[in-house]
C-alpha cells in the first residue's frame, strides 16, 4: 500500500506526459533538455541550480532526481546543503519582501 500521495515510481513515467499531448510533450522535452545542455553553465552547475529549485518547489521527484544527478557529476553533500540553503534564502526573502505590498495596504487603509 502507497503510504504517500507522491509515489517514486512515477518519476520513472515523466516521458509519458507525452502520451495524451504528443506535440507539446515533445516540445517540452526537447526544451528541456536543451536547458540541461551545456553553454555558459556547466551541466554540475545546472544539475545544483536543478536541485534547490527543487527543493523550493517541494517536488519530490525533482529532488530524488537531481539529488542523483548532482551527486553523479560529483557535487560534494557540502554543495549540495548549501544551494538548498541559497534557495531557502532567496524563496524566505520573496515572501519576506512581499510584506511590503501588506505594509503599504494597511498603510493606505489607515488612511
Amino acid at each position: 500500500m502507497q503510504k504517500t500521495y507522491y509515489d517514486p515510481a512515477d518519476l520513472r513515467k515523466f516521458g509519458k506526459i507525452s502520451e495524451w499531448s504528443e506535440e507539446l510533450g515533445d516540445k517540452f522535452f526537447e526544451y528541456y533538455g536543451k536547458v540541461f545542455e551545456e553553454g555558459a553553465l556547466t551541466a554540475r552547475e545546472k544539475a545544483l541550480i536543478a536541485l534547490a529549485v527543487a527543493h523550493t518547489e517541494q517536488c519530490p521527484y525533482c529532488i530524488d532526481a537531481y539529488t542523483k544527478d548532482t551527486l553523479q557529476r560529483g557535487v560534494t553533500k557540502e554543495e549540495m546543503m548549501e544551494a538548498i540553503h541559497v534557495g531557502a534564502a532567496i524563496k524566505s526573502g520573496a515572501t519576506l519582501v512581499h510584506g511590503v505590498q501588506m505594509m503599504n495596504k494597511v498603510n493606505k487603509l489607515d488612511g
